[in-house]
């Protein structure tokens, strides 16, 4: 039913759409009762609104309650989202991946076939940047709240995982597998059953503390022994892919 309404949502959208996802909680693998459905994808501009005086929407933005469900819409216009995949931002990579797709066209399918290019070993930064602010959110929070903190972990394993695997892989169940760390289960099943604003009366600060510091450290050492490369090699393929889109649709 949630997928009906996320389609209508899609059909709905003023521009053709090359790709749309679903991102956040969800594709987390743990949305609480009440999380909103986070649906990212990419745009495309008609010819004459981009190289006209009167340029069109390089972002669509949308939030609120929309048929019934609670929605916050993100796309951007294939060339700023290119652009994204150039540098070392791994939330549109983990966007352009997600398995949750509400929309796809074969060009969705060539484009992640390039995205693997575009992963490097600075995409640590990423990563290390996101864990960082939401370690802070989680910190100065009394009491704590369980999201945050499952957003710490959430993103250094995929960190460590891309470093390690060169895969975008987003699912915090998925990437326990490998990582076992025992406490993980039970703090996505307090995430899944409560409302999106749980909280941790009884947080054990101390260990989390240890356990952010000692995945920070994997994550660094990680990036010190990857063999992915320094720099992306999919602007030509990336280029020739916008050209194409921008021809067909017009």
């Amino acid at each position: 039913m949630e997928n009906e309404k996320l389609l209508r949502q899609v059909e709905a959208h003023p521009y053709p759409l090359v790709f749309a996802t679903i991102s956040g909680a969800h594709l987390y693998g743990f949305p609480s009762p009440d999380s909103d459905f986070d649906l990212r994808g990419v745009h495309l501009l008609p010819l004459n609104e981009v190289v006209g005086l009167d340029t069109g929407r390089e972002t669509v933005e949308k939030s609120g309650v929309e048929d019934g469900i609670e929605l916050d819409l993100v796309t951007h216009d294939a060339k700023k989202f290119f652009g994204l995949m150039l540098k070392k931002n791994g939330y549109v990579l983990e966007q352009v991946f997600s398995p949750l797709v509400v929309h796809a066209t074969p060009e969705h399918e060539e484009l992640k076939e390039i995205a693997a290019n575009c992963i490097t070993r600075h995409h640590v930064h990423h990563y290390l940047g996101f864990a960082a602010t939401q370690w802070k959110l989680f910190q100065k929070e009394s009491p704590p709240r369980v999201k945050p903190l499952l957003y710490v972990y959430r993103v250094l394993l995929t960190g460590i995982h891309l470093m390690q695997t060169g895969k975008v892989e987003a699912n915090l169940r998925k990437l326990n597998e490998a990582a076992n760390l025992s406490f993980i289960e039970e703090l996505i099943d307090r995430k899944v059953a409560g409302p999106e604003k749980s909280q941790m009366p009884e947080a054990d600060l101390a260990f989390h503390q240890a356990e952010y510091e000692r995945l920070v450290s994997e994550l660094e050492a990680a990036s010190e022994a990857s063999r992915l490369p320094e720099l992306p090699a999919a602007k030509d393929a990336l280029n020739d892919l916008l050209v194409r889109l921008r021809l067909k649709g017009n």
